[in-house]
């Protein structure tokens, strides 16, 4: 298992010129934002009239829109969890310490400019969101695959691209009611789209270095993951809500695998060696195994009611 280990760290260092290739195209095509650009807070740039009229619009927020920018604004805030998981398993390289760097530096403005909407528009009851986030901070994430360098790259591929569809589709829902949300929700999933092509051309790279173990490492990994918020309190009531909205669920995660193995050209791989073809075979019956697990959840559906503090106690019922 060490030596296993050992020789993965050594084709992560055999990364460092494509990495720094890649973070030097990242910020290339990055467009450098901020909060304030979207929430004024210097001294006179924001006047009560504004704030009337923004929280006047958040009056028309959905309340499973409500409970979808719960879950997302959570999971952007549990970035303490993900800085110290990407520094624990990519070890001392320059490369990775300022790829952590840039990234924890682009991903902390989404929890920001999210928190500062909802302390603006009043839209949740903001004493209820921060004991959420305090006890999903404390309760920590400790996944499965800490501790594989590798299997990092394919977790972080799914999970960036999955987040990017939940703030897409949250903004598309809000966006008739509420265009500064929805502006807001596009902006990060921008970023979240560039993150996902980072850690999914990384990955790429490590194929093309180490086809075998990289394919054994993504079996493992990619028929289930764990998103973020998944130590917080009701993490399946709020997901429930959010795949009953639309806005993220098994099939939008089976489209992911699809998009992934596509991308990593996994189903024309050649000249593998008996555990990479195990592992190739495994990864391609994903999908069809998502499909089954899509369908019969949808198969037991039935009305439920939910209540939720953040959104006041008010009863949500969806079909």
């Amino acid at each position: 298992m060490q030596k296993e280990l050992e020789s993965k760290y050594e084709v992560l260092r055999d990364l460092e010129g494509p990495v720094r290739d890649l973070i030097a195209h990242h910020e290339s095509k990055r467009e450098l934002w901020f909060p304030s650009e979207f929430l004024p807070a210097d001294q006179g740039t924001q006047n009560e009239k504004e704030l009337a009229e923004l929280r006047k619009r958040a009056e028309g927020v959905s309340d499973n829109a409500r409970v979808a920018l719960t879950l997302n604004i959570l999971t952007e805030e549990g970035l303490p969890h993900f800085h110290r998981l990407i520094a624990h398993n990519l070890g001392n390289g320059a490369q990775w310490k300022e790829w952590n760097g840039l990234w924890t530096a682009e991903e902390d403005r989404h929890g920001n400019i999210l928190r500062d909407y909802i302390r603006d528009s009043r839209l949740l009851n903001f004493s209820a969101l921060e004991k959420l986030q305090f006890d999903y901070i404390r309760s920590g994430f400790h996944p499965g695959w800490s501790g594989d360098p590798y299997k990092i790259f394919v977790y972080t591929s799914c999970q960036e691209k999955a987040t990017s569809m939940s703030h897409l589709n949250t903004g598309k829902l809000v966006a008739e009611q509420e265009p500064l949300l929805f502006a807001i929700s596009q902006k990060i999933a921008q970023d979240e789209s560039r993150h996902y092509a980072f850690y999914l051309n990384v990955f790429r790279e490590i194929i093309a270095r180490d086809p075998n173990v990289a394919l054994e490492c993504a079996a493992g990994v990619m028929p289930s993951i764990d998103m973020p918020g998944i130590s917080m309190a009701n993490f399946n009531e709020y997901a429930d809500v959010v795949r009953r909205s639309g806005i993220y669920g098994p099939r939008d995660y089976q489209k992911i695998v699809e998009q992934l193995i596509g991308s990593w050209n996994i189903g024309v791989l050649t000249q593998l060696n008996e555990i990479g073809r195990k592992a190739q075979e495994k990864i391609m019956s994903i999908p069809a195994r998502l499909q089954k697990v899509a369908d019969f959840i949808e198969s037991r559906v039935s009305a439920k009611n939910f209540t939720f503090d953040v959104i006041f106690g008010r009863v949500l019922e969806m079909a």
